[in-house]
């Protein structure tokens, strides 16, 4: 995309009211610089500090009209025209004195052109405007252009450090140029220099820090959590179909396939405990990608329109970080409504379901559910997740497997143990029952003063009551719908 291209087409369509949510400012009114010779338009900005001040090449005269409402009043008596940059109006937006003033410049078009460009973070127009505005969105840049900056970025390191060059890693150079995407031009090159300056070199263990950095960089409101642990399949007991599964799909996510399309998520039902959100973050471990965690719970807002902005600039974020893995725990609490919430969760529904199917990042969504009954048909169907695995409780060997991780994990060596006999006396254990189990008997041994024991172990699983038992009639009724329906993740 030329972003000056087109701006400008914008701005001789005659649209009088433009709005661009940006956070790169300067290179804003860069392009608009550029463009007014060619409009023979003359440019002016306003702000809140600097009042409105006219722009000739890297000059500026005029200053003076620092209240909005004056300024506003000036471009509507203004007979010489020209673009005026509003530079975070955002917030005089809600005054109807201000929305009036602003219709009644973009009806007062002829002879006099006005433009007038909203630059913020975020701008909301009043719905009285729309018939009069248009948004423009800045393009990122490409991977062409961010491999440019980070070579500009090396240049100015050596003119610096005695022309010593940066050693350059070409498999961690073509990682950190692929990781840098979805930053503005001004975040890459802070990125490129933060990966550069440190030790004079790009290499894979640049990586890591490069990608928490962006993330911190896309997610300022902390509706993402950025997952540092990811679990490897290797160390996750049982799951062969969904291993096996992701498996064969992991090439075409990791690098895209002319052929066949990239894989966009999978739901994992099942009983509680047992694995689905290990399973999650063992995705992203295996696959090495970022995996992003979203709460939903974290989304909601009183005010009507904000929960939905904020899933949407969740799921921009979640494709900036490209390619990924974009978990959402217990999604039927966020999607499942009642009556009381104002059509909040439907409308939320509609935004997530709309985003599922339109996507074209590798954006990966794992999505867990303990109660199929709460979610709506128009989310389970096929195509919204190319696959439902069931998560069962664990059988026999797969229960052994999990003793064994968690002994291993906690310093006592399997082999002192009778794990055949460990997962008989746990029929009906999930797998966070087995690890609670080992961990209670640690706390027994060390109360008694002596060393884990089969018999301590033994002794904690007649004393528990798994949640199998406990709430057998939901289990029994959750495996009866998994039935046919789903596929076994073991």
């Amino acid at each position: 995309m030329d972003d000056r291209h087109d701006l400008e087409l914008l701005i001789q369509s005659h649209v009088p009211l433009i709005s661009i949510e940006t956070r790169e400012e300067r290179r804003v009114l860069g392009l608009l610089g550029e463009i007014q010779k060619s409009a023979r338009l003359p440019l002016y900005t306003w702000s809140i500090t600097e009042g409105m001040q006219r722009l000739m090449g890297q000059f500026s005269f005029e200053n003076g009209l620092e209240d909005p409402t004056q300024f506003l009043e000036h471009i509507k008596r203004d007979s010489e025209g020209g673009l005026f940059a509003l530079l975070d109006f955002h917030p005089y937006l809600e005054d109807p004195r201000n929305v009036r003033l602003l219709k009644d410049i973009a009806l007062q078009q002829q002879p006099v052109r006005r433009v007038v460009v909203l630059i913020s973070h975020a701008v909301e127009v009043p719905d009285e405007l729309h018939a009069f505005h248009a948004d423009f969105h800045l393009a990122l840049p490409s991977h062409k252009e961010r491999e440019k900056i980070i070579r500009e970025e090396a240049r100015q390191w050596k003119q610096h450090n005695a022309g010593r060059k940066v050693k350059a890693d070409s498999a961690a150079l073509e990682r950190l140029i692929d990781n840098l995407g979805g930053l503005t031009t001004a975040e890459v090159r802070r990125l490129a220099r933060k990966a550069i300056c440190d030790d004079g070199a790009i290499l894979d263990n640049d990586i890591a820090r490069i990608v928490e950095a962006k993330y911190r960089l896309l997610n300022r409101d902390s509706l993402l959590r950025y997952e540092f642990a990811t679990e490897r399949f290797a160390d996750v007991a049982g799951f062969s179909h969904l291993k096996d599964w992701l498996a064969q799909r992991a090439e075409v996510f990791r690098g895209g396939d002319d052929i066949l399309d990239v894989p966009r998520g999978v739901l994992l039902l099942g009983v509680q405990g047992c694995g689905k959100s290990l399973a999650a973050r063992a995705v992203a471990g295996t696959w090495q990608v970022p995996l992003l965690h979203l709460d939903f719970g974290a989304l909601f807002n009183k005010y009507h329109g904000e929960t939905e902005r904020n899933l949407r600039e969740v799921l921009r974020t979640a494709e900036a970080m490209a390619p990924c893995v974009l978990w959402i725990d217990e999604i039927e609490k966020g999607i499942a409504g009642t009556d009381r919430d104002g059509g909040t969760a439907r409308r939320l529904q509609a935004t997530l379901l709309t985003w599922m199917a339109e996507r074209k990042q590798a954006v990966f969504m794992v999505a867990t559910a303990n109660d199929i009954t709460m979610l709506p048909p128009e989310l389970v169907r096929k195509g919204r997740f190319d696959e439902i695995f069931f998560v069962d409780l664990p059988d026999a060997p797969t229960r052994r497997a999990i003793f064994e991780i968690h002994l291993r994990r906690r310093e006592q060596p399997p082999a002192l143990f009778d794990l055949d006999a460990l997962a008989a006396a746990t029929a009906d254990f999930s797998g966070s029952e087995i690890e609670q189990l080992v961990v209670a008997a640690l706390y027994s041994a060390r109360g008694r003063g002596t060393r884990l024991s089969q018999s301590l172990l033994l002794e904690e699983a007649a004393a528990t009551r798994p949640l199998a038992v406990t709430m057998a009639e939901p289990v029994a009724r959750l495996r009866q719908w998994a039935e046919g329906r789903t596929v076994p993740a073991d």
